[in-house]
């Protein structure tokens, strides 16, 4: 059984007996609440899935966790693209409260994947300004 700080995470397969689960809300799915669609503020990443760049993607989503963690971004959503139309698509949205999503980064605009360091400058100055970057906002010699 995985252990971290007196929390108990059971595997799948380690329940003493399926019994147990019924009555156990925790276990009810009937019970569980379905995340908010489009929880604000929060980053959608399109990526053209022939491309291959869903590795770029997931990273980019780490980073951006990494810098503005929970309440800042509620959630990153990762979305796979496949047709002709969306061929060679890498964009980051930004969507806040009361708005539709902003587009913070368009791989064809932009001539290129982003720069964490700018997408990061980008994100903050919208759900976190005045927020130090450390490194990343030291100008480039």
């Amino acid at each position: 059984m995985a252990e971290s700080v007196g929390i108990s995470c059971p595997l799948p397969g380690e329940q003493d007996n399926v019994e147990q689960t019924k009555g156990n809300p925790t276990l009810d799915s009937s019970t569980f609440i379905p995340p908010v669609p489009l929880a604000s503020p929060s980053i959608i990443i399109e990526f053209c899935d022939r491309c291959r760049w869903l590795h770029r993607a997931t990273w980019v989503s780490t980073e951006l966790f990494l810098t503005f963690p929970p309440p800042a971004l509620k959630a990153i959503s990762i979305i796979p693209l496949n047709s002709e139309e969306t061929g060679g698509r890498f964009r980051v949205w930004l969507n806040l409260e009361g708005g539709p999503p902003q587009l913070m980064w368009d791989r064809k605009i932009e001539g290129g994947f982003p720069e964490l360091k700018g997408l990061k400058q980008r994100i903050r100055d919208y759900v976190q300004p005045g927020k130090s970057l450390g490194h990343s906002d030291k100008k480039s010699e």
